[in-house]
């Protein structure tokens, strides 16, 4: 068994992914509010029991916002190796992808508007299999990542 790949994301991932699940979450909040305002003011529930919509879409707000940014960023690692970039995420079910250099037909790097405000951007690989990524890397290091990857597909190409 290798050991585990040594490269870690841009620590800017973990504010990026704060504000994407904030502002996913938002609609969830907005309803539970709704939805607990309702039952206050037209159903004779007790109080507590009609804030529970409400509560239970900020319990989702900490979960999403909180507690699972910075456990992602800390388990998501990748590495370029000679023969293979390997790639290793997930908290619960993690997930380990050896992505063989011979196989890789072609690479880019994308950033959307959150990403390039951070300076971040992702690195997109393809094969015959579909795509992988490795998001949120500093623009600069996605750069250097995608044209080694390019440099060792082309390596391989040569053998």
């Amino acid at each position: 068994m290798k050991s585990e790949p040594s490269e870690r994301l841009d620590p800017r991932a973990r504010t990026l992914w704060r504000i994407s699940a904030a502002l996913g979450t938002a609609p969830f909040v907005g309803a539970g509010a709704g939805i607990s305002a309702f039952l206050v003011r037209f159903t004779n529930l007790p109080l507590p029991i009609a804030l529970l919509p409400a509560l239970a879409a900020l319990a989702l707000v900490v979960l999403f916002v909180g507690v699972l940014p910075p456990l992602r960023w800390r388990w998501w690692r990748y590495e370029i190796r000679e023969d293979e970039v390997d790639l290793q995420r997930g908290i619960i079910w993690v997930s380990r992808t050896l992505v063989p250099l011979s196989r890789i037909q072609h690479v880019d790097t994308r950033h959307g508007p959150l990403q390039r405000w951070f300076g971040l951007a992702t690195v997109v690989f393809y094969t015959a299999a579909g795509a992988n990524h490795i998001p949120e890397l500093s623009a600069p290091i996605a750069a250097e990542v995608r044209d080694r990857i390019a440099a060792l597909t082309g390596e391989q190409d040569e053998l």
